[in-house]
């Protein structure tokens, strides 16, 4: 990734100055910096696929790159569309250097994403196999764009459904986790009937990491996320646990009026919880949250007879790490 966010020459180095401060190699003034970069769960899925899958996952390095530039792409853009100042711990891009150049540092990492898969032919990868990956890569993106469109305009609507919110998931954050592990089990070659069973993987730990992440948006130990607690219930995100309260026949009614009027103040948290406490908002989303876990584990048991045992045996490891992080 260090060297794929290098750039040319000094005329264009703060541009890549502003990516590589976002992944934490940089500080506020594009000096090098060891900080927190975030769990590298994306690359580091795809390259224990590759591996579970039969191949080498040192083959797999330069999709992994790509997959975790992506992801940080993302988040770039995420922090711009959502207003967020800090992101772990330290200023946003965009609250750092201005909305402009941010978005457009964004976008140079969209690019490069790209740039980094073409890696795989140095890795002796067969031409339709790069072009596979990268048809899933494609594909990926504008998944990602249509999860985040849904996930945006939601805010506006008054009214949204449990599976609507399963569809907005699986774009925004279950489509990127599903190509980790399907991309790793394409570099190793494996048949389509493999690839088609670690894409289910990847996609059902996906569901289980975002279920996860909303009941940390709004029960979580700040010291744990980075994020303030009840953040998600302050700026109104309609995650799981509050559409599933709303869709209540008791607390239902209350809480939809109290989303639907003016903006959070903190006392309005207390409020909140309670609804969504008398609801059992946080019991069914753990309750999903189980669900889909087994889902993913039932795709590796699909895939055990043709798996490395130790790297099928990593990925479950991660599986149940990520399922009930910070719990």
């Amino acid at each position: 990734m260090r060297s794929v966010l290098t750039g040319p020459d000094l005329a264009v180095a703060a541009h890549y100055g502003m990516m590589q401060y976002h992944m934490g190699w940089l500080d506020e003034n594009l000096a090098p910096i060891s900080v927190p970069t975030g769990k590298r769960i994306r690359p580091l899925l795809c390259l224990l696929a590759c591996g579970a899958a039969g191949g080498s996952p040192e083959s797999a390095t330069p999709a992994a790159a790509g997959l975790e530039l992506l992801h940080n792409f993302s988040l770039i853009h995420d922090d711009i569309e959502d207003d967020s100042a800090t992101r772990r711990h330290r200023p946003t891009v965009w609250k750092l250097f201005g909305l402009p150049l941010a978005c457009n540092a964004g976008d140079g990492m969209f690019s490069l994403a790209h740039t980094a898969f073409f890696g795989l032919e140095r890795n002796d990868m067969r031409a339709d196999q790069v072009l596979a990956a990268l048809r899933i890569f494609n594909q990926t993106c504008v998944a990602l764009t249509e999860g985040q469109y849904m996930d945006m305009s939601f805010e506006g609507l008054d009214h949204v459904s449990v599976p609507e919110y399963f569809a907005m998931i699986a774009g925004k954050t279950g489509a990127l986790l599903a190509a980790t592990t399907e991309i790793g089990a394409v570099v190793a070659s494996a048949p389509p009937e493999v690839v088609a069973e670690y894409r289910q993987f990847g996609a059902a730990l996906g569901r289980a990491f975002q279920l996860r992440d909303d009941i940390l948006g709004i029960w979580g130990d700040e010291a744990l996320t980075g994020k303030s607690a009840a953040s998600d219930i302050l700026s109104k995100k309609k995650s799981l646990p509050v559409l599933y309260a709303m869709a209540d026949a008791n607390v239902g009614p209350q809480l939809t009026r109290l989303y639907a009027g003016d903006l959070f103040q903190a006392t309005d948290v207390p409020v909140v919880l309670s609804l969504l406490d008398q609801a059992g908002a946080r019991a069914y989303v753990e309750a999903e949250v189980d669900k889909t876990t087994a889902e993913a584990r039932e795709a590796l048991a699909g895939v055990a007879p043709q798996s490395d045992a130790a790297y099928l045996a990593a990925l479950g490891e991660l599986l149940d790490m990520l399922a009930a992080r910070f719990s």
